[in-house]
């Protein structure tokens, strides 16, 4: 019953800027934390950035000052600004969210099925 929808994804040229977003729907109490994640072509899944329900932001070292994570909180959304886009930025980009579901005291993680970025000229 909780889906995780990504869009926003596509072509962008070398210096150009894209804007993720992914949204949780379903039965859930409240959203602990949302990140993303990114896997390329050969390479094993890794992750980019974090909110937590806080607002509290972290991102990896190769994205650090060019991504920017943000939240809606009624919307259950969550955002990836992504500019100075460079080709080894291209990915599938993939949100999970940790979900506390109604009745329950631990967080449960769902993932989203992805949306491919392609940054080539």
């Amino acid at each position: 019953q909780v889906q995780l929808v990504e869009s926003g994804g596509g072509l962008v040229q070398p210096g150009g800027s894209l804007r993720l977003s992914c949204a949780a729907s379903g039965s859930f109490f409240g959203i602990t934390a949302m990140y993303w994640y990114r896997q390329a072509p050969g390479k094993q899944r890794e992750w980019v950035a974090v909110i937590t329900n806080s607002g509290r932001t972290n991102y990896a070292d190769s994205v650090k000052g060019r991504f920017t994570i943000s939240r809606d909180n009624a919307k259950n959304t969550v955002y990836l600004q992504m500019d100075s886009l460079e080709p080894e930025d291209t990915a599938v980009y993939v949100c999970k969210s940790d979900l506390r579901l109604i009745g329950s005291y631990s967080a449960t993680a769902y993932w989203g099925q992805g949306t491919k970025v392609t940054v080539a000229s």
